[in-house]
């Protein structure tokens, strides 16, 4: 065997696979590139997808003693998949001639796998190749403009890699328009935390994103504290299909028609009307069931999201920044709502040139376009369209869900880039193995097996599927789970306006306890007030208003109360025979 070979190709071999017995175990593995000359295309690339071990020489007999220590006759055999090699004009080709039984095979460097696997961006770091120090970077314009997708199921790190992108694209001053249901991506503002090795192994530093991310809330800043500013919708003039949206289930074909009366009758009258114009109309109406159809307006006014001042798209979309909608305590049909009229916004304001060419992020897609037969959203048309056509306007598109199965198959296969990480639903594999390109039976195995943070990394710019190992955030992740013994054994203080409260009653002046009497009197309740010597976990005392009885012990009983009337047989003829009443 030749120095440095790590197999020899035998038996039976083709143009696209071929089998090799392994001589060097620690460098032949599942997954692996290895290389071999041929004799026309010179180095050509395969991978490993599969290896099995076997002894002729270990008996039954043995392996029921538990003995053996000679493993030399071990013969260990690995099936590879042919990748191919780039020709003189950089096209990929995999050989016409199979290659030859007893073909040395090595490790492949760097430079082979780079080339032939179309590793040729040099801009986003987002990981390395698993199992090698192989940096895989990406093209921001690839990915932009033929959009991207993360898929995953629930902890297997979807949101931490795609925050690792947005790293990469926040520092290429790429704008970024990010739908954040569950507050993850918040923590953009803070730096990093985390082993100095896992940074330098990737060659990154701790970093804060805060001057170029900006928390806006479409609910109210006292149920959402970490946003900077409020997100407001255009209330003027607002449509039938911007209505009926928002509760789909709730409105019938009767409620559709006393809604758009209303509307009708409102825009013959006058220029600009406002929600409080519609419910006026509305109860105009003769039919019972404008109440519903009230009562459904009314639930959308009280949210405040509707303004005469609304967010301006341009504030939203700016070189170098990220605007963050963060949808903490906004109910999810409401959700809808906002996110079909503010994505019909963008889209129409990067066809004008408004707006800067950029990426709008959709955490949670299979909620705002969900596939058919699984629910209904007023978003779905403009997300299908911001995929099918943001391309030639430059606005591009990341789609994040933990249910493949259940996003549009319209907006999914439009992505370009897919990132998938850890898979085990069989409707999920079923619809990534259908809906996304480079996908076969060897990469579902693969995708119900990957480890946390380690992605498939699928792209019209690579060759094939690639194993990428994420690496670690500049900023601080924000998508943690909840430890729940934890939190158990901690004990939480009381909430802010409890706390005030028991500080309010600590600074109001008590009257002093009342002494006892010692001459005898009817007991009275007096009320005084009593302080216990507790006290609240922020130091105020504990007041209660508690009634304090005067105690004497010299009262007398109260005198009996007499019966009413005598008892009925008193006096009688039976009481006087058997008590001998009456002599």
């Amino acid at each position: 065997m030749v120095r440095g070979s790590v197999g020899v190709i035998f038996g039976e071999t083709g143009t696209l696979e071929f089998k090799l017995l392994v001589t060097d175990i620690s460098a032949v593995f599942r997954g692996a590139y290895i290389k071999a000359w041929h004799e026309t295309d010179g180095w050509v690339l395969s991978q490993v997808i599969s290896i099995t071990r076997s002894s002729d020489s270990f008996t039954l007999e043995e392996a029921a003693k538990g003995q053996r220590t000679d493993k030399s006759d071990d013969k260990i055999i690995a099936e590879a998949i042919v990748i191919g090699s780039r020709n003189d004009e950089g096209l990929l080709k995999s050989p016409v001639i199979p290659f030859s039984p007893g073909d040395l095979l090595y490790v492949a460097d760097e430079n082979l796998i780079r080339s032939v696997l179309g590793l040729s961006g040099k801009e986003m770091n987002i990981g390395m190749v698993d199992g090698t120090d192989i940096k895989v970077q990406l093209s921001v314009n690839s990915l932009v403009q033929r959009h991207c997708s993360i898929l995953a199921k629930t902890g297997s790190g979807k949101s931490y890699t795609a925050a690792v992108l947005l790293e990469e694209l926040l520092d290429r001053d790429i704008p970024l328009l990010i739908l954040d249901p569950h507050s993850e991506y918040t923590s953009l503002k803070n730096e990093g935390e985390g082993d100095a090795e896992a940074f330098k192994r990737f060659g990154v530093s701790p970093k804060s994103y805060k001057d170029k991310v900006t928390i806006y809330t479409p609910a109210n800043k006292a149920i959402n504290s970490n946003a900077d500013e409020l997100f407001r919708l255009n209330g003027m003039n607002l449509t039938l299909k911007e209505l009926t949206g928002i509760f789909p289930d709730n409105f019938s074909t009767t409620h559709t028609g006393i809604l758009y009366e209303a509307i009708q009758s409102l825009r013959a009258e006058m220029e600009t009307y406002t929600i409080d114009d519609i419910i006026f109309a509305v109860g105009n109406d003769k039919s019972k069931a404008r109440w519903t159809v009230i009562s459904m307006l009314e639930n959308i006014r009280e949210t405040d999201i509707l303004s005469p001042n609304p967010t301006p798209i341009e504030a939203l979309v700016q070189k170098g920044k990220a605007a963050v909608i963060d949808f903490k305590g906004v109910p999810p049909e409401m959700q809808s709502m906002i996110v079909a009229q503010l994505c019909s916004n963008l889209f129409e304001a990067r066809k004008l040139n408004r707006v800067p060419p950029g990426m709008l992020v959709v955490e949670e897609a299979h909620n705002y376009a969900p596939e058919k037969g699984f629910s209904k959203t007023i978003s779905t048309d403009i997300l299908r369209t911001i995929a099918s056509e943001g391309r030639k306007f430059g606005l591009g598109m990341m789609v994040i869900s933990q249910r493949p199965a259940r996003i549009d198959k319209n907006v999914l296969s439009q992505c370009g880039t897919q990132i998938i990480m850890k898979v085990t639903n069989p409707n999920d594999l079923k619809a990534i193995s259908k809906g996304l390109e480079g996908v076969n039976s060897y990469v579902e195995e693969e995708l119900m097996r990957l480890p946390p943070g380690v992605a498939m990394l699928v792209s019209n710019d690579i060759e094939r599927p690639v194993l990428v190992d994420v690496r670690i955030r500049k900023s601080k992740h924000g998508g943690e789970s909840v430890n729940v013994l934890k939190a158990a054994k901690t004990t939480s203080p009381p909430p802010p306006h409890i706390i005030a409260e028991r500080k309010e009653k600590a600074a109001v002046p008590t009257e002093p306890v009342k002494k006892v009497s010692a001459e005898p009197m009817v007991a009275a309740p007096v009320k005084a007030t009593a302080i216990e010597s507790a006290s609240t976990p922020d130091g105020a005392p504990i007041i209660a208003d508690i009634p304090v009885m005067e105690e004497n012990t010299n009262i007398a009983p109260p005198p009996k109360r007499k019966p009413s009337r005598p008892p009925k047989n008193e006096g009688g003829k039976l009481f006087s025979k058997i008590f001998g009443g009456g002599k």
